[in-house]
């Protein structure tokens, strides 16, 4: 218990953090070097992709996997989080957070490309991730049992809790909605969805997360508009503060980049090992095309939804008077540009982010709880605790819990990391060989290259 309290405590949050940020910096720019840029030189294609219909009848589009990863991503961290990024670094740590997604897009590429190359039929559908490449491609299936365990417990059970956590107190605060009510409500709804397979995720994630997205969006857009003036000095105050003298000769500099960076990472969730769980349930011709719309995954939810908060907050002026911060900093700053109606919107728009990001978070344990066992029994009881986490959260407090899943979603991060950086030649042979085929006219289709063992979904048959 004490190692537990030493490894979660407040005193070495920062060491886990520099840890993490350091991998994730360097392999990162590794990938995006070797890659030549494939955030960049492909990022038009991206697009193209996004909208591609499947190769068959069987499993699920590439679109349908992208909200599925999507719904997880965008969650109450895309509000809150960036709000005490600002609130600490200041406007600067805006451009720091653009920066590490632009570099976090090329690690996303390279784990959901390897994800698709190792992924599995379950039926007619795929499944796969960081577990099944641990074991397909190294032959460690300990090793993706213990990342099975650790996501499976920080995604399915610990990120629930936080997110109905996060629903009840808001939905409490401006409706004044008993937590029982709320935590009840959100079990019915969670148990309708997941009790009918990834399917019917699929459909919920497909609705919710453009829903959202628009949502939001169009707000940041109506508060950009209506500032429009401001819009200039906003841009430029937010390059001051990331590299000016002031800032500099202060420390805001460091603080700006930290928390910039900080907020980047664990937002758009690249290298993390839980996205290439959505990524392989895509029926795609070519591995490529999945790790470029995941690719650009990161990029909406980091240049898009993220800078959407940062735009609100910057603009109302509220980010250094010291008086709010989290999510009463973006309260304050929205009630600033639409008045008083502002707790309402973000209520819904917590509502939104944070039950999408249950029904995805649910999915990822889902899939490794099949990847350690199979048997209806063990997939049974994993839902009915993820309904008792959901419940739990929405009445407990859980600032202990959160500081435990920052402890999983790091090991989780430092052991995929770790693997992909291992197994990235694969991941970059398989984009040389997508460019090729694009650059000859054609719509690339994969074969897995002699030799390549595991990768049993892309073998040269009929």
């Amino acid at each position: 218990m004490a190692a537990l309290e030493w490894l979660v405590g407040p005193a070495n949050d920062f060491i886990w953090t520099y840890i993490l940020i350091g991998l994730l910096l360097v392999i990162g720019l590794y990938f995006t070097f070797r890659t030549k840029f494939v955030q960049i030189r492909l990022f038009g294609e991206m697009f193209r992709l996004i909208v591609e219909k499947k190769g068959s009848d069987h499993g699920i589009s590439a679109f349908q996997a992208f909200t599925i990863s999507a719904a997880s991503r965008v969650g109450t961290g895309n509000v809150t989080g960036v709000a005490l990024a600002i609130g600490i670094g200041g406007p600067g740590a805006v451009f720091w957070m653009w920066v590490i997604a632009v570099i976090g897009m090329a690690t996303a590429f390279v784990e959901s490309t390897l994800a698709q190359v190792y992924k599995v039929r379950d039926g007619d559908a795929f499944r796969g991730g960081p577990a099944y490449y641990m074991e397909k491609a190294l032959g460690l299936r300990k090793l993706g049992i213990v990342f099975a365990i650790l996501l499976t417990m920080c995604f399915g059970f610990i990120f629930n809790s936080v997110q109905s956590n996060t629903i009840s107190q808001s939905f409490n605060d401006v409706f004044n909605i008993p937590y029982w009510a709320v935590g009840l409500l959100l079990v019915i709804l969670t148990a309708i969805i997941i009790f009918g397979g990834v399917q019917r995720i699929v459909k919920v994630t497909q609705a919710i997360v453009p829903i959202m997205a628009t949502f939001y969006i169009l707000i940041a857009l109506f508060v950009v508009f209506i500032n429009i003036s401001e819009v200039p000095a906003m841009i430029a105050l937010i390059f001051e503060h990331a590299f000016g003298i002031k800032e500099m000769a202060g420390g805001g500099v460091g603080a700006a980049m930290m928390q910039g960076i900080r907020r980047g990472l664990f937002s758009n969730e690249a290298g993390m090992g839980s996205v290439p769980n959505a990524a392989a349930t895509a029926n795609v011709s070519h591995p490529a095309k999945q790790g470029l719309v995941q690719s650009l995954g990161v990029f909406f939810d980091t240049i898009i939804i993220c800078s959407a908060t940062a735009f609100i907050i910057i603009l109302a002026g509220l980010y250094d008077k010291g008086e709010e911060s989290g999510i009463l900093l973006t309260q304050a700053s929205m009630a600033v540009h639409v008045g008083s109606w502002a707790p309402y919107f973000v209520a819904v728009a917590i509502m939104f982010f944070a039950f999408s990001s249950i029904v995805g978070n649910y999915y990822y344990g889902e899939t490794n709880i099949e990847f350690i066992n199979a048997h209806k029994t063990w997939m049974t009881l994993y839902r009915i605790v993820v309904l008792g986490m959901v419940m739990f959260g929405a009445l407990a407090k859980v600032e202990v819990v959160w500081s435990m899943a920052d402890l999983f979603m790091g090991l989780m991060a430092i052991i995929n990391l770790l693997v992909i950086l291992l197994l990235g030649n694969i991941a970059f042979r398989v984009l040389d060989d997508f460019t090729r085929q694009r650059k000859e006219g054609k719509n690339p289709v994969y074969k897995a290259e002699p030799g390549l063992k595991g990768a049993d979904c892309w073998k040269d048959e009929k």
